[in-house]
């Protein structure tokens, strides 16, 4: 969603619709650093160090925008409008 998106008007449905797409992407999120964590340890386990590095950066890099940006999602909603 974009971040000229004004919560306030929003009707329960929007937003619980907007929660349904938060939840979906924590989900998308949490198994491509998944992917990238597995790729690193086995990568690890096969002599290359440098590739490992690289991929558990970009997994913990990944995982800090993604997380800031729910984090701002989720105050721009505001917490005591949520529904659920």
């Amino acid at each position: 969603m974009d971040s000229n998106t004004n919560y306030v008007k929003m009707t329960p449905e929007e937003l619980a619709s907007e929660e349904k797409k938060m939840k979906t992407q924590k989900f998308a999120t949490g198994v491509f650093i998944g992917v990238l964590v597995g790729i690193a340890v086995w990568a690890a386990t096969h002599g290359s160090l440098i590739l490992t590095g690289i991929l558990l950066v970009a997994a913990v890099i990944i995982g800090r925008k993604s997380s800031q940006s729910i984090k701002s999602r989720e105050e721009a909603m505001g917490r005591n409008n949520t529904v659920g």
